[in-house]
């Protein structure tokens, strides 16, 4: 069920060059989503921008009983939305609805691998928690599902690594990567990738080209991949038809809407390119 909610500001910080975390008051959708779901953020009282964004859970916050009752989302700064995002102060209200989308595979394996480009991290330490069974969410038990989780990180320089340490103190083995080679190995993250050829499964989320990468890679291994796509949308819940990527069917290929069929889907059945 999706809630429509306005949740009041708790924190709103910074984690890195022009990324943010900002804390939101909202138990009722805290206590529904689970890792790879998403929400739509509006700021209210204006119209400009008009229509809300696309965010990714990164995690739920409990109370002392370990009961759900906010929730973080973390941000890049790159348009006009979340400009006006980052200038948000405590205590100030944020239209929201979700939880949406279908939400991570529930993997069982030895290893699994998040692989993760630009801002295509944020999703994923929810998902390490809910693998390692540390945590539960939308009403589930922990319950361990892999041995060991590895995040593959790549960004454009050093100063765009954000969350790092919310990773690894998750329990998770964080491998990095970047263009100029300011952190990590230098290269794209898939380059890593290839170089230490880990066990998957597989679980992508990132720039469509870093999508296309992952995916030819790991089809070349004949290793299970999943991918979560940063597509653009209107409404998030699949009635303005904005946000369809192709997918193949029996006889070639059909659309299928990203907010409500996604945005995780197997990577063998996307049309890529």
């Amino acid at each position: 069920m999706i809630l429509q909610r306005t949740a009041q500001v708790i924190e709103n910080v910074s984690l890195a060059e022009r990324t943010f975390r900002i804390r939101l008051d909202c138990p009722e959708i805290a206590a529904a989503i689970r890792p790879g779901q998403f929400l739509m953020l509006r700021l209210p009282g204006t119209s400009d921008p008009l229509l809300a964004r696309p965010f990714a859970l990164y995690d739920t916050v409990l109370d002392p009983s370990g009961t759900p009752v906010a929730l973080d989302v973390v941000y890049l700064v790159v348009g006009k939305m979340t400009g006006l995002l980052a200038e948000v102060k405590a205590g100030e209200p944020i239209e929201l609805w979700g939880p949406l989308g279908n939400g991570f595979p529930q993997l069982e394996a030895e290893h699994g691998v998040c692989v993760a480009g630009g801002i295509g991290q944020t999703p994923f330490l929810a998902y390490v928690r809910e693998l390692l069974g540390t945590r539960g969410y939308a009403g589930q038990r922990p319950r361990k599902r892999v041995e060991r989780v590895s995040l593959y990180y790549g960004v454009r320089t050093a100063s765009l690594a954000a969350g790092v340490e919310d990773f690894q103190a998750a329990g998770c083995e964080v491998h990095l990567a970047s263009d100029d080679g300011s952190i990590g190995e230098r290269g794209f993250v898939t380059r890593l990738l290839e170089r230490d050829r880990p066990a998957g499964p597989f679980v992508g989320c990132g720039p469509e080209p870093m999508l296309h990468a992952l995916t030819k890679l790991t089809a070349s291994w004949k290793a299970k991949c999943y991918v979560s796509l940063e597509t653009p949308m209107a409404c998030g819940f699949g009635v303005c038809f904005s946000c369809v990527t192709k997918v193949k069917t029996a006889t070639g290929w059909d659309y299928k809407r990203v907010c409500t069929e996604g945005p995780v889907f197997d990577a063998d059945s996307l049309v890529v390119g």
